[in-house]
């Protein structure tokens, strides 16, 4: 497989995930990750743990009667069967209970992936907020 192959699959991955959550998707959202994920910068504590994560976003995501995450194109480095990314995201996120009000993440996603034989995971993944509003 070539290297730009490997970037549009990686690419693909992160898509993939803005598009599970907006969606509500959350087989398609976990599908997304290594088994034993480490998700850093979502709040205090570091979650490990595919399973964990996933249920943690859902139980988020009742607060938004819907959510937008728009991604930036990547820059991504592959060695081997690893690779890193930074994409950059503006996620949209409409409050459930507040007249329509939104809440708007201008954020950083630094992603670590690791090849499996079901394709690109996400093994580490970073948010680093630029702003909200």
């Amino acid at each position: 497989m070539s290297e730009a192959d490997d970037r549009r699959q990686l690419q693909d991955v992160m898509l993939c995930y803005a598009a599970a959550v907006d969606d509500r998707d959350m087989s398609r959202y976990r599908a997304c990750f290594a088994d034993n994920v480490e998700i850093v910068g979502f709040g205090d504590a570091i979650v490990k743990g595919a399973d964990t994560w996933t249920a943690s976003v859902e139980s988020q995501l009742e607060a938004f009667s819907a959510t937008q995450h728009l991604m930036s194109p990547q820059l991504a480095t592959v060695s081997g069967d690893t690779a890193s990314a930074r994409t950059d995201v503006q996620a949209l996120h409409v409050l459930k209970d507040a007249d329509g009000a939104t809440f708007t993440l201008w954020a950083t996603y630094l992603t670590d992936f690791v090849r499996s034989s079901d394709g690109w995971k996400i093994a580490r993944h970073e948010l680093v907020i630029r702003h909200t509003q």
